[in-house]
């Protein structure tokens, strides 16, 4: 008999009990589901993070860490600001830097009227909304003259307003940053994408930062490279550049965006790992099903195994003919569960607005392993089948 034959009658015994089949394969339909659905969603999330930390722009850090003689001696050093004018204009003339962007950051207390709260103050260039593209969500955003002239004008984030005004009116307001007044001109939109913090910022003219705080040096430095190849020798470059002319070793640093995306590539790929063996014992569970109910149908068909092996079927014959069906009965299992899983998935990515990764090895490996269920969990009913002495068998009521 062929194979081809084999699998009509498997599916002529699956229809012949459809309700049992369809309990049986319910196991092997949650198994596949979810683990399809968990590998999926984390190589989404994963997708999402680095995407996240990358950035959708051709950049990257430059960090200082003060060595630990100058921690030592001077242990404020962490919060000084380690980047000079001087530093950024002997960075652009790098050949591999595009453009560079500096802004100096203070923590604060921002006063309102009669209230105040802590805000992280934030001096920046009009390229800084370019590269990290900010939102606006109320008013306007800072212009190129706000820039050149200085202006007293601030764009503040939600959760500011929120915290200072509630559900006031903001626009036109003033602030004061260490007895300093500035208006509010905007307020940026909240964050919606993974792992945001929203926090308490103020944005406003690097000019402007620089009269109230009396400084003239930067607290970051983001590298925008001429293409994605160059961006790690850029960065490189910068640093050496740095160390060299500030006479100090190792201190300032460019963030590697690799190193980082593959250290988070390993936390994924073990939680997603951990997290889908954990689904997958449901497939166990449904394999133990399948193994129950292919017993039961061995038992059930004896009279008729009689039959064939009295018509010649051989022992193998009848092996792989009960060894089709519990391998068609998983399989079809397995695609409805790779079609659920799919579908799981995509609603998590729609609802998180994360990029739907279905791969095909994914689907490819759901099928497979179904297929192995079949085979392992099939073995023994196929050969008490196969192992059925066809006088006794025809006997059998």
């Amino acid at each position: 008999m062929s194979v081809y034959e084999n699998i009509k009658m498997a599916l002529t015994s699956l229809r012949a009990h459809k309700l049992r089949s369809i309990l049986t394969m319910l196991g092997i339909i949650i198994g596949v589901a979810s683990v399809i659905a968990v590998v999926a969603i984390g190589q989404a999330g994963e997708a999402m993070l680095k995407s996240q930390i990358v950035g959708e722009t051709n950049t990257t850090e430059l960090l200082y860490v003060p060595p630990e003689e100058e921690l030592m001696s001077n242990s404020g050093g962490w919060m000084e600001d380690p980047f000079t004018v001087e530093d950024i204009q002997l960075i652009e003339e790098i050949p591999e830097v595009k453009r560079v962007v500096a802004s100096s950051s203070e923590s604060s207390m921002v006063r309102y009227r009669e209230e105040s709260v802590d805000a992280l103050v934030n001096g920046i260039s009009q390229a800084y909304f370019e590269i990290n593209h900010l939102g606006i969500g109320e008013g306007r955003s800072l212009m190129a003259e706000d820039f050149l002239g200085g202006s007293r004008k601030a764009m503040i984030s939600s959760s500011l307003k929120k915290e200072l005004f509630g559900e006031k009116e903001v626009l036109g307001e003033v602030l004061y940053i260490a007895s300093q007044p500035v208006e509010i001109i905007g307020v940026l939109s909240k964050e919606t994408v993974f792992l945001a913090l929203d926090s308490n910022e103020i944005y406003i003219p690097w000019k402007t930062w620089q009269n109230i705080y009396m400084k003239s040096e930067y607290s970051q430095v983001t590298i925008e490279a001429e293409t994605p190849e160059e961006l790690q020798i850029a960065g490189t470059k910068a640093a050496e550049l740095l160390n060299r002319i500030h006479d100090k070793d190792q201190a300032y640093q460019v963030l590697n965006l690799e190193e980082l995306t593959d250290g988070i590539g390993q936390i994924t790929n073990i939680m997603t790992i951990v997290i889908g063996s954990i689904a997958g014992i449901s497939l166990l569970i449904g394999g133990i099903g399948v193994m129950n109910i292919m017993l039961v149908s061995v038992t059930e068909r004896t009279r008729e195994i009689g039959i064939r092996m009295s018509l010649g079927a051989t022992p193998g014959q009848i092996l792989f003919q009960f060894l089709v069906e519990s391998v068609t009965l998983t399989l079809i299992g397995g695609a409805i569960g790779i079609g659920i899983g799919i579908a799981s998935a995509s609603v998590v990515a729609y609802i998180a607005g994360w990029p739907a990764l279905i791969s095909w090895q994914v689907i490819l490996g759901g099928l497979l392993f179904s297929m192995v269920i079949g085979v392992i969990f099939g073995i023994l009913p196929a050969n008490k089948a196969a192992r059925l002495d066809p006088i006794e068998s025809l006997r059998y009521e």
